[in-house]
């Protein structure tokens, strides 16, 4: 804010995202836990869907400052004949124009390769939409993690038609089934985002492919609603939109205020997996592995400890440490304690609950414990990481 005269001049911004998908929405949620907390900006948004132009009432905007999804080069040139701030929270363009804060899509390819892994798979698969640039970008991402695994991930072929263009959705569809019913199996796939997963879901039903026993899918952006809907319902990585939506107004706000911010990405680190049932398999082998690996899922968070384990399933602790090496990459214990940290991050996000509230949650008995293995998990403390994906 500023002043002239005795008056108090609030900052116009004006808000060019999306309010059709839930990830848009949240980086909208972002924005106006900045404005609430600064008691700053009147905000100018209207409703509009993802890769929409500009609305009309730009051009006789007079404002101080944007925060836009920049998608496309003609969208970044209207906004720089504005010749205000602006600042994009979309990872379209191949170099931004602009200061930009995204996703971390390693981090989130990092997420969706480690989770299927956990679930014991050896074969993956990436559908992506090769019209979007971000979409290649994860491909490839995703690939890199899957091979510093030992493992290769197959890459749907996206039909094209003449020159080069999409072909349509039906006929899409069916290289889809196609591709999916010559995948080895049981095989994970990773889908470029939810609205991808559901379609590939859906051409699981009419390959005939049993998910999650044949094919594993997760997406990106965990638009709850839509991944609820999905048959059976979608398993997807949760980005931190809210975070990216209040730095990007922190950011705008230096830059109304003559700060010469640089034209650099600020990557946003995903919260975590939102497992469901699209992905609840155990693909291993050996069945004492996979009854193991199904008891730490339904009891990681009542304080069970690698003991417990081994009352529950039968075989020796050396045989059941080696066997999960062999077959998950890990011992038990980092099983569990995989699990249970990732209750603990949703609750830190989710709830004002405290850490020692959120220790008992999770049969963690002492608080100061859980800290320490958070620490050296997740790098930063409990408190750090709610103030960091709180946007506090």
């Amino acid at each position: 804010m500023f002043s002239v005269g005795s008056v108090v001049q609030r900052r116009k911004v004006a808000l060019l995202v999306e309010t059709s998908n839930a990830y848009g929405r949240e980086l909208l949620h972002g924005v106006r836990a900045w404005g609430r907390e600064q008691h700053a900006w009147s905000m100018r948004l209207s409703e509009h869907g993802r890769g929409a132009g500009l609305p009309p009432w730009l051009r006789e905007w007079r404002g101080d400052g944007i925060i836009a999804r920049v998608d496309n080069p003609a969208i970044a040139a209207a906004l720089r004949r504005c010749r205000v701030p602006v600042v994009d929270v979309s990872a379209a363009l191949e170099a931004p124009l602009f200061p930009r804060v995204v996703t971390d899509s390693e981090a989130a390819t990092g997420l969706a390769a480690g989770h299927l892994r956990e679930r014991g798979l050896r074969n993956f698969g990436y559908c992506g939409d090769a019209r979007f640039r971000w979409s290649v970008q994860r491909g490839r991402l995703f690939s890199e993690q899957v091979n510093a695994m030992g493992a290769e991930a197959a890459h749907f072929p996206q039909p094209t038609a003449a020159r080069g263009k999409p072909v349509g959705a039906e006929a899409e569809q069916a290289a889809l089934v196609a591709w999916l019913r010559a995948l080895p199996k049981p095989v994970g796939v990773l889908a470029c985002y939810d609205v991808r997963g559901q379609q590939v879901l859906e051409a699981c039903h009419e390959a005939g492919l049993a998910v999650p026993d044949e094919v594993a899918v997760i997406g990106v952006h965990n638009d709850e609603l839509l991944c609820d809907l999905c048959d059976p319902p979608l398993s997807s990585v949760k980005p931190d939109a809210r975070r990216a939506g209040y730095e990007a107004a922190a950011l705008l706000e230096q830059m109304m205020n003559g700060v010469a911010v640089p034209v650099t990405t600020r990557r946003i680190e995903p919260l975590g997996v939102v497992a469901r049932q699209s992905t609840d398999v155990v693909a291993v082998a050996d069945a004492r592995v996979s009854a193991a690996v199904r008891f730490i899922r339904e009891r990681a968070v009542s304080g069970i400890d690698v003991g417990d384990l081994l009352r529950a399933v039968p075989i020796s602790r050396t045989l059941l440490e080696r066997k999960f090496k062999q077959l998950l990459g890990h011992s038990p214990h980092e099983h569990i304690q995989r699990v249970r940290i990732e209750r603990v991050k949703t609750l830190l996000v989710t709830t004002e609950l405290s850490v020692s509230a959120i220790a008992e949650r999770v049969g963690v008995e002492h608080p100061e414990y859980l800290s320490v293995v958070f620490r050296r998990v997740v790098g930063m403390s409990p408190r750090e990481f709610r103030r960091r994906h709180q946007g506090k």
